[in-house]
């Protein structure tokens, strides 16, 4: 380790000297103080380290949020090597190829998520782990090692993370995250997400996912704060544990605070400890942020724009300014700089819609085994998001579409050119075209208009079942409509802003 060193892996051990006895995680019956943490990452990053794990191995993680999740995303770190986490609502063929793509020499796996990681791992996943007990996988709860920490070196730009995202492709892209955008991301998310060591927070959505890792879980080890990891983002159990807890924040996307707002228990339990709320992922509806405002009248609300490649966080709306930039993505955080930019990537004038671009130490490396992608996603310096935005002369940034067909349902990315490629492996299928609708509950609902082939026969319930069986079930359409013809250009290119209007 060098004087100078500043990783992931230290964050844990400062906070435990400053706050030994403090409570860092609860999860169900396990409290567990920082010290206790901080000793339990050493045992377990010793383990890994007596099989055979190493400063740059890829180590995928696939597990909902428990304590073992945490425990292993930390010892990893400590190592230097590379974790990837993996969505697990995905399917075999899917979690196969990110297990290839990254060449994953080792996996943690839930044991309820066992049927798909056995389908999906091959020989190279040659250290394997269950949080539980299988045949042929090592028990997680036997991977402890001594209490010395690891004295491995590591750089601010070693790649210490693989965040696979859908991005606008059909197969998904590995954003190689380092210690050095992961901390200066922090730092934004710290200062102008107004978090401290006081702060009680709520963690149900996905640890697989770069906002409740990066935007709040890592930050609040940083700073010391109590962190309450629940196994999913269940209204009830949300609810019960800000109440139990005195939980004092809590970030969900759009879809789980309006299923906070529409559950029973809303009004029965005492959320008068919350003071700091979160969103992101997609864009709040209007009547939500107010209802939100007049129900939670003492929380100040934040809204986090950004992708993965930038480990998120890109621009932030203040809680001032909720209801006065209604629809707004706020302004660039603290170690962002964003504009719009025209076709030919120069500026354009306020009130003008491009694309967003951004420069800033929190950007990714760059696209894991991809040279051509990582060129054009950073060409001229700026990386490029694939969103359209417009900028007010005061700075605030308005997404107004997708560049490329990105949905964004549930809080999920899911690329249309994916579905559309296995909606056309059915037979019966002529053509296809898969965009995002408005929806209540998603936000964004997956919707396909399908075009059939001469004296076909085919259902809606049909081709889910037939899709069901080889996406993940968050890719698979909400709605599914037949159509006599794809409305198109002259150059032949599918008008899908025609169909998000018409359906």
């Amino acid at each position: 380790m060098t004087t100078r060193q500043h990783t992931i892996g230290d964050l844990l051990r400062r906070s435990a000297a400053r706050f030994p006895a403090k409570t860092a995680v609860i999860y169900g019956n396990i409290r567990q103080s920082y010290a206790d943490l901080d000793r339990e990452v050493n045992r377990t990053a010793n383990a890994l380290a007596a099989r055979g794990v190493t400063k740059g191995d890829r180590f995928a993680l696939f597990s909902h949020n428990n304590h073992a999740f945490v425990l292993a995303y930390f010892a990893l770190a400590r190592l230097g090597a590379i974790s990837v986490p993996i969505n697990f609502m995905l399917g075999p063929r899917e979690v196969a190829y990110i297990l290839e793509h990254s060449g994953a020499t080792g996996m943690l796996v839930e044991e309820a998520l066992l049927p798909v990681a056995e389908a999906a791992a091959g020989p190279a996943v040659r250290v394997r782990g269950v949080i539980g007990a299988a045949e042929g996988w090592e028990s997680f709860a036997g991977w402890r090692g001594d209490d010395a920490e690891p004295e491995v070196e590591i750089a601010d730009d070693d790649p210490i993370q693989l965040m696979y995202t859908s991005g606008t492709e059909s197969r998904p892209k590995g954003a190689t995250l380092s210690s050095g955008s992961l901390l200066a991301q922090y730092v934004s998310c710290v200062v102008d997400g107004e978090m401290s060591s006081d702060d009680v927070e709520v963690h149900a959505l996905p640890l697989y996912h770069c906002a409740q890792l990066h935007c709040f879980l890592t930050p609040g080890i940083y700073l010391g704060a109590t962190n309450l990891i629940l196994p999913g983002a269940d209204p009830a159990s949300i609810l019960a544990t800000i109440e139990g807890e005195r939980a004092t924040k809590l970030f969900c996307p759009p879809t789980v605070w309006i299923g906070l707002l529409r559950h029973p228990d809303f009004d029965r339990r005492d959320l008068s400890s919350l003071r700091k709320g979160y969103y992101g992922a997609s864009i709040m509806p209007v009547e939500v942020l107010k209802e939100i405002s007049t129900r939670l009248p003492d929380v100040r609300l934040f809204n986090f724009y950004g992708q993965t490649e930038m480990a998120p966080l890109a621009t932030i709306l203040r809680p001032e300014e909720q209801l006065t930039r209604l629809g707004s993505a706020g302004r660039p955080a603290l170690n962002v700089e964003t504009r719009i930019v025209d076709d030919e990537d120069r500026p354009v004038a306020p009130g003008v819609v491009g694309e967003i671009v951004h420069r800033s130490p929190h950007a990714m490396l760059g696209y894991w085994d991809d040279p051509d992608k990582t060129a054009e996603a950073f060409r001229g310096g700026w990386f490029h998001s694939g969103d359209l935005g417009v900028m007010d002369a005061d700075g605030y940034l308005s997404v107004v579409d997708r560049k490329k067909d990105m949905i964004k349902s549930g809080g999920e990315n899911v690329a249309s050119r994916e579905v559309e490629e296995v909606i056309y492996q059915h037979p019966s299928v002529a053509e296809a075209a898969v965009f995002g609708v408005p929806d209540e509950r998603w936000i964004e609902a997956v919707t396909a208009a399908v075009v059939l082939r001469e004296g076909a026969g085919l259902t809606a319930a049909e081709l889910n079942a037939f899709l069901r069986e080889r996406l993940a079930p968050f890719k698979t359409p909400k709605n599914v409509v037949f159509v006599d013809a794809l409305p198109k250009n002259a150059s032949g290119k599918v008008l899908k802003r025609e169909l998000r209007d018409a359906f």
